[in-house]
């Protein structure tokens, strides 16, 4: 049953400007890895938001640690 909802999940995309990747890992002989991901336009914009400010506190955390010369 589980088969059958993943297959039409996959023909139906639940947002229309939705992005898809998918990709496959071969590690020698016998170990293959399969991924994919799913993510809308406001999903990138957010992502890049949650960097910048993790970024800017890192770099405010940075400069806070340097010796100051007076």
């Amino acid at each position: 049953m589980s088969v059958i909802e993943e297959e039409l999940s996959t023909a139906v995309p639940s947002h229309p400007e939705e992005i898809r990747s998918a990709f496959e890992l071969r590690l020698g002989k016998h170990i293959t890895l399969r991924g994919s991901a799913r993510i809308t336009p406001a999903g990138v914009i957010s992502s890049g938001l949650a960097v910048a400010a993790m970024v800017l506190a890192l770099g405010y955390l940075a400069s806070s640690m340097r010796p100051r010369r007076f």
